[in-house]
């Protein structure tokens, strides 16, 4: 990997390929690619005038729109370490972010200027960043700052930072492109409606990379995505809980035209398989990830998940597919021995693009070069060497020296044992 990451480089590479051509949209405004570089470069330009190093902490608090990506491709392309926090926080959430990322400067819409500035944040407005006639490009970026701030959801306590560097973010980036089912090019739109503080940025930087459309929506409106799934997107990414509300939308709807449903972050049950697929299409994909290792972890692509929901249930919980390119994916047991196939454990992994270390209340802890991280997942490898998902360690139960799942009991409760 190259020393230096020639952010600005590449984005001004790219408005010179596609120009006037739409970038992104949110079904009313639209920003073409030349504009979204020129804005980006304005905004990069400003945070090194004012005195911004490689790594220090910047926050953004923009919602999904036409601004989303931008503002984050200006953050970055100034080697700041961009953190993404979600427009809809609390102010509580808020506080706890900066204490943990060290961040004083919030990027936000200027209705949001009173409140951060009451909470004792310089607000900078992303309404006064006009767009650069002439982008100047920077110089790159070195690979090892700190380059994004991820938190945890914080189910089993206050959330973490989780850090990864300029070279990481790189590389997720290359390794998103390469397993991408399609190379997106003109005329083709990928519609995402989840924050775009999380996975949802990383396929819409796959997509922007390649001249194609990006479709923001702030969560899922029917009378705002009708028109978006009637026109028929290249593709959506739509996780179990977002996939089930569309098709509550719009029940018996079928829409024509999508290639790819890309799906994570939870199990993805047969019986919404089976509704996605009359809707779309069998074109759901299967993915898995977090926020210690930018996606994609491994990959199920559509095709396999149609023959996953043809089989029998192996019993060994939902599968997730194959590790991706450059991940490692190992089952350990209790003694962190490595379990053979068929047998379930925790999930460990690692690869190239796993975070830097995480910052707690106790500080930042450096995760050592070449370590595996302890998921907290539960699941084993089939002899097919597929990753199957179990559960969450934390919710496991012993009982007379045996190991219950919650799984185990829900399915005696309902009579399906």
């Amino acid at each position: 990997m190259r020393d230096g990451i020639a952010w600005s480089n590449d984005l001004l590479t790219i408005a010179a390929r596609f120009g006037s051509r739409v970038a992104v949209t949110d079904g009313t405004q639209a920003m073409s690619f030349a504009t979204l570089a020129a804005r980006a470069h304005a905004l990069a330009h400003r945070l090194r005038d004012a005195g911004i190093a490689p790594g220090a902490p910047v926050a953004t608090l923009v919602p999904n729109g036409v601004d989303a990506p931008w503002v984050s491709h200006g953050v970055t392309i100034a080697g700041a370490a961009e953190v993404p926090v979600n427009a809809h926080s609390t102010d509580t959430e808020i506080l706890w972010f900066a204490e943990l990322a060290g961040f004083r400067r919030i990027l936000a819409p200027a209705a949001q200027a009173e409140r951060l500035a009451a909470l004792g944040f310089e607000a900078w407005p992303i309404e006064d960043i006009a767009p650069d006639p002439a982008p100047v490009a920077l110089p790159p970026v070195p690979a090892d700052a700190w380059g994004r701030l991820i938190f945890t959801s914080g189910t089993t306590g206050k959330p973490k930072a989780v850090v990864h560097t300029h070279g990481g973010r790189w590389t997720a980036h290359l390794l998103q492109r390469a397993v991408l089912p399609f190379t997106p090019g003109r005329g083709d739109r990928v519609l995402l409606m989840t924050p775009y503080v999380h996975g949802a940025s990383l396929i819409a930087a796959a997509w922007l990379e390649q001249g194609a459309e990006v479709v923001l929506q702030d969560g899922v409106r029917a009378e705002a995505i009708e028109p978006i799934l009637a026109a028929g997107p290249a593709a959506i990414f739509a996780p179990p809980t977002v996939l089930a509300k569309i098709l509550s939308l719009f029940p018996g709807r079928r829409f024509e035209g999508v290639r790819c449903v890309f799906t994570g972050t939870s199990t993805l049950s047969r019986a919404l398989w089976h509704r996605a697929a009359e809707a779309f299409g069998p074109v759901v994909r299967i993915t898995y990830g977090m926020s210690e290792c930018f996606n994609p972890i491994t990959v199920l692509e559509a095709p396999e998940v149609a023959e996953l929901m043809a089989s029998e249930d192996q019993g060994l919980g939902a599968c997730l597919g194959w590790p991706a390119p450059g991940v490692e994916v190992s089952i350990r047991g209790e003694d962190s021995a490595a379990l053979p196939a068929g047998e379930p454990g925790e999930i460990w992994l690692r690869g190239r693009h796993m975070n830097a270390g995480t910052i707690s209340g106790a500080g930042f802890v450096a995760r050592p070069p070449g370590a595996w991280h302890r998921t907290g997942d539960l699941g084993a490898i089939d002899a097919r060497g597929r990753l199957h998902l179990s559960g969450r360690a934390a919710d496991v139960m012993k009982s007379g020296g045996y190991r219950i799942h919650p799984g185990e009991i829900e399915t005696v409760l309902d009579g399906t044992a």
